[in-house]
């Protein structure tokens, strides 16, 4: 499992009560933490920090964590940095619009710090894995994780194609730009195709939480999987009050 230790986190939150706690307990699981008030100085100060994740209040003057998260996944140096929300909004309808955004985890104030250092350590292990190979130009998946055993490297279905040790899919031919979270979710699925998985098995085998989470988190990725799958999208089936399935023949059109 790789180690944590050394990993940068930037902080950016408003009220500094919660960086100052925030940031002292992950210094002492051995991270390193930098600390931001004014998130208009976020983008700047993270091209010169280039933290390994970045924990983001929502409610914010100026900036919201919401504008600042596009503006991270549309800056080509910190596309692909970790993002968790950390805010006092828990509405389902905020916590769905705070993932479709692009972030990878959202945790809802008031929040038990061991909790979120757990978080962090599982997204920055999960990021980590990104050393082990490196992926096709173009490609937004940043991390990989091994196959289960027997699996193919190759995965093909319809015209859908996933190699697994390029980390590339594409949809006739087209190459598709996935997130390193929305990869593995296809991979796993196309892997266990026509076995239904359950929220809580993707969320261990794809997020890899040692805490519980919200299993809304794994709904809001098979919709943006879906999105980007276009006229493939029939192939992940919704297996209603269980979870989702890789249709084990192709879909009718």
């Amino acid at each position: 499992m790789p180690d944590t230790k050394g990993k940068k986190i930037l902080i950016i939150d408003d009220e500094p009560d919660v960086i100052d706690l925030v940031a002292y307990n992950l210094r002492a699981k051995g991270l390193v933490a930098e600390t931001l008030t004014d998130p208009a100085a976020a983008i700047d100060t993270a091209r010169a920090f280039q933290p390994d994740l970045v924990i983001l209040d929502v409610m914010m003057p100026r900036l919201n964590g919401i504008q600042l998260c596009r503006m991270f996944r549309a800056d080509p140096a910190l596309k692909n940095t970790p993002v968790i929300f950390l805010t006092a909004r828990a509405e389902e309808h905020d916590r769905v619009q705070g993932l479709e955004t692009g972030a990878d985890d959202y945790i809802c104030k008031p929040f038990s710090t061991k909790e979120l250092v757990l978080r962090v350590q599982a997204l920055l292990r999960r990021a980590s894995l990104a050393s082990l190979s490196s992926a096709p130009v173009g490609a937004s998946v940043t991390n990989r994780v091994a196959l289960s055993p027997g699996a193919s490297p190759q995965l093909r279905a319809g015209r859908i194609t996933l190699d697994t040790e390029r980390h590339a899919a594409a949809v006739a031919g087209e190459p598709l730009d996935l997130t390193a979270t929305e990869f593995n979710l296809l991979r796993l699925l196309m892997e266990r195709r026509g076995r239904v998985q359950t929220r809580e098995h993707l969320l261990l085998d794809v997020w890899r939480y040692e805490t519980e989470i919200e299993t809304r988190t794994v709904d809001t990725h098979i919709r943006r999987l879906r999105e980007k799958l276009g006229p493939e999208a029939a192939w992940i089936e919704t297996i209603r009050g269980v979870g989702y399935r890789f249709a084990e023949n192709e879909p009718a059109t």
